[in-house]
């Protein structure tokens, strides 16, 4: 565990030796960032979209975050509890958090343990719809220790109780402004949501929802050097080739988030000189998401839902294996991804101690095994070339959010289809509205009114129990958990909970590994999700803005303090 513990923890010195050089605060003018796919609220317990995430990690942060290197560094905390420390104790039952003397909100009050006492309170309450409950699983009490003391008690052992108020997911939200926001009150706390209070180094001035984010530089950040930058214009809109260009070319803003553009298109934007491409590899992995139940229109209101029963065509196991099967993934990376993306049949492929082989047999293409395995089934091609059974034809919806590099897949992936008589409409949605989160959207990837839809989802660090606990039977979006659950294919196995739960309780890193490799394979097994490419975080900075150092572990922006201005 201690050598495991070495890879996971920044010291101080590290975080010293590579800090950008700082002159006063506020002096390097305005820092123009653009996210195409528009922040929509300020607040991550209230949406799992990453591009909210990442805008709220300007304003509020955690207790420690990941560095570019997959280390945890303190933030709001003297250092990392560990067994060695004394911070995690003897039975992994309890982990005790310093928090850093003197820290200010933005507004100028204290910060203190109760702030991180309120948060826990705030997302666990019986009636919240909080987006990172699953977090907070098997925490018995968060407890205020002192004013500067949090210490977080556990149900039963955590060999890694990193899981909350680590990483941007799951910042601290100041308790004075949300404490009339508990509970069913928390959506309707607009000016909370929008422009909260924050330990981060920049602070809201205005908030456009799905528009513009204004930011200025927090006058009591706890570094009086930084921020390099005086204010942050946070754009939205527009798409990834415009957003690419933005930097790459014309030069109008510092930084570009999320670059699913054609690598000869961003190579040749990159010839004009004002900008460069950066590239990171993490748990990135594009994918198709498999609906297990019927999204039929006529189902009403419990369309897509467990109430709703079996999907027509794709409860048959043939079916969704053979739409894998039919799949050349290295053709998508050679046509569409370039050097950001590699095959992979895995929705785990990192770190390297969870990623499985046992699933490789989806990297070739098999076309006349596919079509074999649908002939053995019974799915018989029509007089239109569609496969069909019982009356019911496997002729699908298939969904993304607008994207040039995801309707280029949609496109090879339905002819790859069609190979072996499936019929696909393809379907593109705003990004804004595909990942908005609104529950009362019908568009939104969480109520998933297609049969299949493709993106791409990630988690921040390097343990993956939360994020593989997301394809639980428990997690499943539905109008009751106001559509916030992960699993999105609304997935349930047995086996495949019991594996969560017992990896849970397991602190042997290596049987951690095997069993999030079973999780993976029954995944894939089962085609309740195709993984398509492994993707490599692709943004663009200007050849002016210094100090950024790509992750793709937390937020792009998680050292948004250190970026200055080349002078």
């Amino acid at each position: 565990m201690k050598a495991f513990r070495s890879l996971l923890i920044g010291t101080a010195a590290t975080a010293a030796m590579i800090a950008a050089a700082h002159a006063e605060r506020g002096t390097d003018g305005d820092l123009k960032i653009l996210y195409w796919q528009a922040v929509s609220i300020l607040n991550p317990y209230l949406s799992g979209g990453t591009k909210d995430v990442e805008g709220s990690s300007l304003v509020i942060e955690p207790l420690a975050k990941f560095d570019e290197n997959a280390s945890m560094v303190p933030a709001l905390v003297t250092e990392i509890p560990t067994l060695e420390n004394g911070g995690v104790s003897q039975d992994l039952k309890s982990i005790t958090w310093k928090l850093l003397p003197d820290l200010k909100w933005s507004d100028g009050g204290a910060f203190t343990a109760d702030d991180v006492v309120f948060t826990w309170q705030y997302c666990t309450n019986p009636e919240a719809k909080c987006q990172q409950k699953a977090k907070f699983t098997d925490i018995t009490s968060v407890d205020a220790v002192d004013a500067h003391t949090v210490k977080i008690n556990f149900a039963v052992p955590k060999p890694y109780p990193y899981g909350v108020f680590v990483g941007a997911e799951s910042p601290i939200i100041q308790k004075a402004q949300f404490a009339d926001c508990l509970g069913a009150k928390a959506p309707e706390c607009t000016k909370q949501n929008f422009a909260p209070n924050g330990t981060g180094p920049f602070r809201v001035t205005d908030f456009k929802a799905n528009d513009v984010v204004t930011f200025e530089a927090n006058p009591n950040y706890r570094d009086a050097s930084k921020p390099a930058f005086a204010t942050v214009t946070l754009k939205g809109g527009g798409d990834a080739t415009s957003a690419a260009r933005s930097v790459l070319e014309t030069g109008e803003f510092d930084y570009a988030w999320n670059l699913q553009v054609e690598p000869e298109v961003l190579a040749q934007m990159s010839a004009a000189g004002k900008g460069e491409v950066v590239i990171a590899f993490g748990t990135s992995v594009e994918r198709l998401e498999v609906n297990q139940t019927d999204p039929s229109a006529s189902k009403g209101d419990i369309r897509s839902t467990v109430e709703a029963g079996p999907h027509p065509f794709l409860k048959d196991p043939a079916v969704r294996r053979a739409l894998s099967m039919a799949i050349d993934r290295q053709l998508i990376v050679e046509s569409v991804y370039g050097d950001a993306g590699r095959p992979t049949c895995n929705i785990l492929p990192a770190p390297e101690l969870y990623a499985s082989t046992n699933v490789d047999w989806c990297l070739k293409q098999d076309i006349d095994g596919a079509n074999k395995l649908l002939d053995d089934a019974g799915w018989v091609r029509g007089s239109d070339g569609i496969r069909a059974k019982d009356g019911v034809r496997i002729a699908m919806l298939y969904q993304t959010s607008t994207n040039s590099v995801r309707q280029a897949t949609q496109a090879l992936v339905k002819d790859m289809w069609s190979k072996i008589g499936v019929d696909a409409e393809l379907r593109n949605i705003s990004a804004s509205v595909f990942f908005g989160g609104d529950p009362a959207s019908p568009d939104t990837f969480q109520k998933f009114y297609a049969d299949v839809e493709m993106y791409t989802n990630n988690f921040p660090g390097t343990d993956p129990e939360r994020y593989m606990g997301g394809w639980v039977c428990k997690d499943i979006p539905s109008p009751k958990n106001g559509w916030l659950g992960a699993n999105m294919p609304r997935f349930c196995n047995s086996d495949y909970d019991a594996l969560v739960a017992e990896m849970a309780v397991t602190s042997d890193f290596n049987k951690r590994g095997e069993l999030a490799k079973k999780m993976n394979d029954i995944l894939s097994n089962e085609g309740a999700v195709i993984p398509l490419i492994h993707r490599g975080d692709v943004s663009a900075r200007s050849v002016t803005l210094e100090g950024v150092r790509m992750n793709t572990w937390d937020t792009e922006m998680w050292n948004a303090a250190d970026w200055t201005r080349k002078k």
